[in-house]
């Protein structure tokens, strides 16, 4: 507490009344868009997925916005002053290819079955026992991750107007929810896309600036150079990262734990993300969705993780304590600190216009996918299965009040960390790393069982829990220490101890229980579903610039010469 008090301090943000203008003109363009969409919602489908209407541009943008939230400007530019350029392996190793897996492999699969969550999904898979599990844990993650962005999103207007924490925490969130029980997931949507043009325009001025204030890239690299931080212009071995000692084991957990078991598990099976594609009007608009949103994806990091690396020269309370060694400083205030140095009056308006732009886009991506899950998936499979489709409607609305009253509470937690990746990290191990086992085994499989979906799940989840209590400093003071990892290496061994796990246990379990019927799992595993059910009727008459492969070709060649180039 002494250390946020000390920090809340140096960090206030001295804006003028042109700024104050405008964040709030910028409050109230979205909250009109709430007011907008909530003409076109005239039943649950409209208010959940938006009616399946929406162009695939709209839902691509949606996409990345969703995900840019405090993880992305917060998270990533503390990793950025922390760690430096093994950062992007977060990005290039990790997001894009999972992200064109998705588009191209798995969406056929999501789009065709016409779902309304990927929970449902796992329902129709393997029956109430896993789409139990899949559903409860869902829900639990994400009034965890929104706390996450309430609680950024409240530390700014505290910076703005000095209110009280609690105060700033109200405030932020009755703004979300209010746009969000409006107008549903088409208002959502929609102020994503806004918010990702204003945080573009927000950080691109912040990374400029601060580049020519260090005498460009040369100066950059100078100056890290000089004050002994080599290691954070090179992404590879990043053991800084990673935790490990071993350059090997360090590759093998950026490459397995996070490029593999963590990404392909956030992105092909988190519904956040997963439901602005189902939002939109076609299968092949489906596939396009993450597919145009790898392409920003790729070049997200130069706004977020440049930023955090010119704060370790020209910041200084992150350079003297850079040059100290002081583990606890909390390097999640670093972008907020260049905001305050480097932007003048009119610019940190629209700065902080942005940074209120993503961590409203994250925390509403939560909630909307909070209540669909909640009111489809539990409330309607198991408490009220045969009420009018308006019941449904109201059920979504109060969902959105109860979840982000819940975010205001864990909004708390998530003020305890110094840097919000590891503790993000390790709730991405928790819920989707055994997710995405029993989904890609249950997929390719068609052997798998009903039991071993479930009893996969709960081990995998187990699993992940045990190393990271056993893990050093892992998941906050609540660690033991016995094992000898810490940070977000801790986060990377917990999601493969989650996935060995749940497989192991899956086909164990598969081979002493009885599978469903093969006519029961057309659609939901490859091996059962016709050619024609998995793949895109349309691509051939696409041009090629809609093609989802083609387009997907020429994403992952530009992130290939990404990594060549960034080594």
């Amino acid at each position: 507490m002494e250390q946020i008090l000390a920090a809340e301090e140096t960090l206030r943000l001295d804006a003028s009344f042109v700024d104050y203008g405008l964040v709030a003109v910028y409050f109230a363009v979205v909250l009109l868009i709430g007011f907008a969409a909530r003409r076109r919602v005239s039943d649950s489908l409209d208010f959940f997925l938006s009616g399946r209407s929406l162009p695939a541009w709209v839902t691509g943008l949606a996409f990345i916005s969703a995900n840019l939230g405090a993880v992305e400007i917060v998270g990533m530019s503390a990793n950025g002053a922390q760690f430096g350029m093994a950062t992007m392996h977060y990005f290039w190793i990790g997001a894009v290819p999972a992200m064109l897996f998705l588009g191209v492999v798995m969406m056929p699969f999501y789009y065709g079955s016409k779902v309304r969550s990927v929970p449902e999904f796992m329902r129709r898979r393997f029956g109430t026992g896993a789409h139990l599990v899949n559903a409860i844990s869902f829900a639990v993650a994400q009034v965890l991750i929104a706390g996450i962005n309430l609680y950024l999103l409240a530390h700014i207007v505290q910076l703005l107007l000095g209110w009280p924490l609690w105060v700033s925490l109200i405030i932020a969130a009755i703004v979300v929810l209010s746009y969000i029980t409006l107008g549903g997931l088409s208002a959502a949507i929609y102020n994503e896309v806004l918010q990702f043009f204003v945080i573009v325009a927000a950080l691109l001025p912040l990374t400029l600036i601060g580049l020519y204030r260090v005498g460009g890239v040369g100066g950059l690299v100078d100056k890290v150079t000089g004050a002994g931080g080599e290691d954070m212009l090179t992404s590879w071995p990043a053991t800084d990262l990673t935790g490990f000692q071993s350059p090997f084991w360090s590759v093998v957990g950026i490459v397995f734990g996070l490029g593999f078991v963590l990404s392909f598990g956030y992105w092909t099976t988190n519904f956040v993300e997963v439901q602005r594609a189902m939002a939109t009007h076609s299968i092949s608009a489906a596939r396009s969705t993450p597919i145009i949103g790898s392409f920003p994806k790729m070049f997200v990091p130069f706004i977020v993780v440049i930023p955090g690396i010119i704060a370790t020269v020209l910041v200084p309370e992150v350079v003297e304590a850079k040059a100290a060694g002081n583990a606890d400083f909390d390097y999640n205030n670093s972008i907020l600190y260049l905001i305050r140095d480097v932007l003048p009056n009119g610019l940190l308006g629209v700065a902080l216009a942005g940074l209120l732009a993503a961590f409203m886009a994250g925390m509403a991506a939560n909630i909307s996918a909070f209540n669909t899950v909640l009111s489809y998936d539990l409330w309607q499979t198991y408490v009220k299965k045969d009420e009018p489709d308006h019941y449904y409607l109201v059920v979504g609305r109060w969902a959105t009040l109860g979840a982000t009253v819940v975010a205001i509470g864990t909004a708390l937690i998530a003020s305890g960390y110094s840097n919000l990746m590891d503790y993000l990290q390790s709730l991405f191990g928790f819920f989707n790393a055994p997710l995405f086992a029993t989904f890609i085994l249950g997929m390719f499989w068609k052997r798998m069982t009903p039991t071993a979906g479930w009893t996969g799940l709960v081990s995998g989840t187990l699993a992940a829990v045990t190393v990271a209590l056993l893990s050093e400093d892992a998941f906050g003071t609540v660690s033991l220490g016995v094992i000898p990892l810490g940070g977000q290496g801790a986060s990377f061994v917990a999601a493969g101890a989650a996935f060995v796990v749940d497989i192991v246990v899956s086909v164990l379990v598969t081979s002493v229980t009885r599978p469903k019927p093969a006519g029961e799992l057309v659609g939901l595993v490859y091996s059962e579903t016709p050619r024609e059910q998995r793949t895109d009727p349309e691509a051939h008459r696409l041009p090629w610039y809609r093609s989802p492969t083609k387009m997907a070709t020429i994403s992952l060649v530009m992130v290939v010469a990404l990594n060549v180039i960034f080594r």
